[in-house]
Order: C-alpha cells, then sequence, then structure tokens
C-alpha cells in the first residue's frame, strides 16, 4: 500500500510503538507500506521532530530521515484547493500527484475540502489498521 503519513502519526507513533500511530509506523520501517513525500513534507518531519518538547535523539531523527527517504519520493504540482490548514496541502498533493491509497493521520478534519471530494482517502491510523488486516 502506498500512503501519506501526516506529522502528527509520525510523532505519536514514535513516541508510542504500541499505540495505532506506532503500528503504522512499524509497518514503514518493516518495508510493508510505500510511503511517499516530497521535500516539504521532509522538511516539516524534520522540523516538528527536532522541536525541545519530544525529546528525540537527533541520531534518531536522521535515522528516520533515512527510512523515509527509502520510500518512494513524489514530484506534487499544486492542486487549487482549500483545506482548514493550508500547511497540510503538501500531503493532499503527493498524495494525489503519487496516487497513495490513503493520507493517514490524527486530524482527518484538517483535510475536509472546502468544496468536493478528496480522491484519496483521509483515514485515522486506527481505520488504517484495521484496513490492513482486512486486506
Amino acid at each position: 500500500m502506498r500512503i501519506v503519513l501526516d506529522t502528527n502519526v509520525v510523532v505519536s507513533g514514535l513516541l508510542s510503538a504500541v499505540s495505532p500511530p506506532g503500528r503504522v509506523v512499524e509497518s514503514v520501517f518493516a518495508g510493508e507500506l510505500v510511503l511517499l513525500y516530497d521535500e516539504r513534507i521532509l522538511d516539516e518531519y524534520a522540523d516538528v521532530l527536532a522541536r525541545p518538547r519530544f525529546r528525540f535523539d537527533p541520531g534518531d531523527i536522521g535515522w528516520f530521515l533515512t527510512v523515509v527517504r527509502l520510500g518512494e519520493p513524489v514530484v506534487a504540482p499544486p492542486l487549487p484547493l482549500t483545506v482548514p490548514d493550508p500547511d497540510d496541502l503538501k500531503f493532499v498533493e503527493v498524495a494525489v500527484a503519487g496516487g497513495a491509497d490513503a493520507i493517514v493521520t490524527g486530524n482527518a478534519r484538517d483535510f475536509k475540502l472546502a468544496e468536493g471530494k478528496l480522491a484519496v482517502p483521509v483515514v485515522s491510523p486506527r481505520r488504517f489498521i484495521e484496513m490492513l488486516r482486512k486486506g
């Protein structure tokens, strides 16, 4: 499966491996999922993971970003869409351009379009794990 991970899932997954976000992140580490990304997403991951409140080791952040780069880089053209948080548009653009099976996020409401529907499902980590189990 080809997915785009919202940063909140990455942080939650790295903080708690036994949580649904943790299981999604572990599936990425195990090579069971293809993670789609672009430089904007990598930059956001790096910036957020480096925040002092999370206390991630810089070496672990570097290792995580190396794992992400094993996924599939996507060149995503801008889309004429409006989402509640404009910073989240990059995840939509990568998902659409890369043909993602899902955007996995803890904040699905941040991906509600002002008009119409996304061509890519937006699911919670828990729902995504259920989808994986069902095959």
